[in-house]
Parts: structure tokens; sequence; C-alpha cells
């Protein structure tokens, strides 16, 4: 499946602008472009999953190409772009941009990036590991028994094992979204275990 994907604010011209140039890069890598997603009136800012453009991730499948102005209107933050990237590279999909001349695929350039997003998330997990201990430690002096309370029934089976990881990572600092993706399931899940842990003696020094 080939892809041209269109952001704009409420340009009209713009739209058309990009679409011209999409079509004009698909013919010449030789491509058709077989569907357009398009996110109209919607920042950059937002993450993927609230625009289009995550619907159309989630179809991503090995082989296909997605092909766009330029990488800003994949999203206006470095690591957004960063993880949308990763992903496409994840799936074995290709990735062009009309302006920037950038192409995700079995390149050196790509080979660069695989590395560059590999360290960044070495970094970021020391980061987080770090700002755990952190808290845990602040805790303890604190004198606040780490755990779940005794006798207490656990009614979230899905995250299991991960509630003091989820509760010290978000003491920490760390988004709902983030640990989502760090166990694995999905934010909404998390939102519902820390409104659930809000009574207990732990939550109340650490879920504000």
């Amino acid at each position: 499946m080939i892809y041209g994907y269109i952001r704009v604010s409420t340009d009209k011209q713009d739209c058309e602008n990009q679409k011209l140039g999409i079509e004009s890069k698909a013919s010449a890598l030789g491509l058709c472009i077989d569907k357009y997603i398009e996110d109209a009136g919607i920042s950059g800012t937002k993450e993927p999953e609230q625009r289009a453009l995550g619907s159309m991730l989630r179809k991503l499948n090995p082989g296909d190409v997605i092909i766009c102005s330029e990488l800003s209107r994949l999203g206006r933050k470095m690591f957004m772009i960063m993880r949308i990237l990763e992903h496409c590279m994840k799936i074995g999909a290709r990735l062009y941009t009309v302006k920037d001349g950038y192409e995700l695929g079995d390149t050196i350039q790509s080979k660069v990036l695989a590395f560059a997003f590999g360290l960044s998330a070495e970094i970021e997990r020391n980061l987080i590991a770090q700002r755990t201990k952190e808290a845990m430690a602040k805790l303890r002096i604190q004198g606040i028994k780490l755990g779940r309370p005794c006798g207490q029934k656990n009614t979230c089976h899905i995250i299991d094992g991960h509630e003091d990881l989820i509760l010290n990572m978000y003491s920490a600092g760390v988004s709902k979204r983030k640990i989502a993706r760090t166990i694995r399931v999905s934010p909404p899940t998390i939102s519902r275990f820390l409104e659930s842990q809000k009574g207990t003696l732990y939550c109340s020094k650490i879920v504000k």
C-alpha cells in the first residue's frame, strides 16, 4: 500500500500544494498513491493516536510506503517524529519526504538513525530507572512502606506484578502514556489503576 500523508491547518491551497508534491515524488519513485490520509486543522503537537496518522500507522505492513511533504508534517516534536520513524522501521515500511529529500529504508542513513533510536531509548530507560530509585529512596526515608497494603484485593489482573513499578514511575513524574507503553497496556488501564489507589496510605503520598 502506498500512502500519501497530508497535514494542514485550514489552508486549502497548502493541501493542494502538498498533494502535488507527493504525486511528483511518487512518480519519480515509480509509485502510485493508493490512499491519501489527511489531518486537516490538527496541530502537529498532538500525539499520532489523536490524528488520522495514528490509524494509518497501526495498519502499516512490511513493504508499505508513506510519502509526505516534510518530516514536520508528521509532528512538531523531535521525539514524536523519532517514535514514528522507529515504528516504520520495525514494521519494515518505507518513508519518503518531498522537501527534505529524506528516505527511510535500507540505507546508511536509516542504519545511523536506527543507532540513534537505540541510544535515545537506552538513555530514556536509564533516566526513568534513576528517577524511580530516587523516588523509592525518598519514600523509605519518609517511613512509607512500599508495596500494596496487606489484604487488599487486586482487581487489575492485566497489570499483576507491575503495581509497584507503575506507582514508582508515576511518582517520579513519568507520564501515564509512557507508563502504559512500558507495561504494554492502554493508558486508560493505567488511569483506572492509579485512581483505585488514591485511597491507600501509600498512594496518598504519591498520586496528586
